[in-house]
């Protein structure tokens, strides 16, 4: 029984082959749209990418034409070549300001990018694009059904920008005085991302560094700016735990705190 069903299967496949092969070979482009559309509907995106890259200029200026282009990008799209799907979807929606699929053309452009996004200490020129994208999705489009999907892909990349800033004023802190006053580039890390991304979910550990660097720059200063500095990390004290009153951080704040109490008389 199951020789038969193989080769059933194989009969399949070899048909299958045979009429991909047809297709590539013929001079009809409906024909070749028709078997592009079919082979998208049946997830074989290699193949409908492959025919409607040769046949959607040729269809320019038909309702075919439209389709083509647009499907093009969704081949590519689910085939995981989100790049160039970005560049037939973005071709779409300025091509066809108010086409058929305008409005998915438009998501899938930076949604596609969001699913390419890496992980944090990676580069994010896809991340920063797939937010752009997205946005402008938002903007074009704001009573969408996608919409909820577009934010929540916009807020767990400006997470992932977030943490990869956060990262950077860590290893600032952790070189310290290395070549330099690393701290004070922690600081000025930390104090960026936190107007860059105000509502981010790591804003506890931005100012829990800022403090903890600063203590560190008064623990290293020159003995006439010791005061000021350690004035400097108590009004910080005073900030975090006003705005994080039962910080997982407390306690290695409160010791800052009575350190530098101890040093400023107050």
């Amino acid at each position: 029984m199951r020789k038969y069903l193989f080769l059933i299967v194989l009969a399949g496949l070899l048909a299958s082959c045979s009429e991909y092969t047809k297709v590539l070979k013929s001079r009809d482009v409906d024909y070749k749209f028709e078997y592009a559309k079919k082979a998208y509907e049946e997830k074989k995106y290699l193949q409908s990418a492959t025919i409607l890259n040769e046949i959607y200029t040729p269809l320019r200026g038909s309702a075919k034409g439209e389709e083509a282009l647009f499907l093009l990008g969704m081949s590519h799209y689910g085939n995981k070549d989100y790049p160039n799907a970005n560049v037939f979807f973005k071709t779409y929606y300025q091509r066809y300001p108010k086409g058929k699929f305008a409005e998915l053309a438009n998501f899938y452009s930076g949604y596609g990018f969001y699913l390419d996004s890496p992980d944090p200490q990676l580069d994010q020129t896809y991340t920063i694009k797939a937010i752009e994208e997205l946005q402008n999705f938002l903007e074009k489009f704001p009573k969408s059904e996608k919409v909820p999907e577009a934010q929540e892909a916009i807020f767990a990349m400006q997470d992932k920008l977030t943490l990869k800033e956060l990262q950077n004023a860590q290893l600032y802190y952790n070189l310290g005085n290395f070549l330099g006053n690393n701290y004070e580039s922690a600081v000025i890390v930390s104090q960026n991302a936190l107007k860059d991304y105000p509502y981010s979910k790591y804003r506890e550990d931005f100012e829990f560094l800022i403090l903890k660097s600063k203590y560190q720059m008064a623990r290293n200063s020159v003995a006439e700016k010791m005061a000021d500095r350690y004035g400097d990390v108590i009004d910080e004290y005073y900030s975090f735990i006003n705005n994080y009153p039962e910080s997982k951080h407390l306690k290695e704040a409160e010791t800052i705190f009575k350190v530098s109490k101890n040093h400023t008389g107050r």
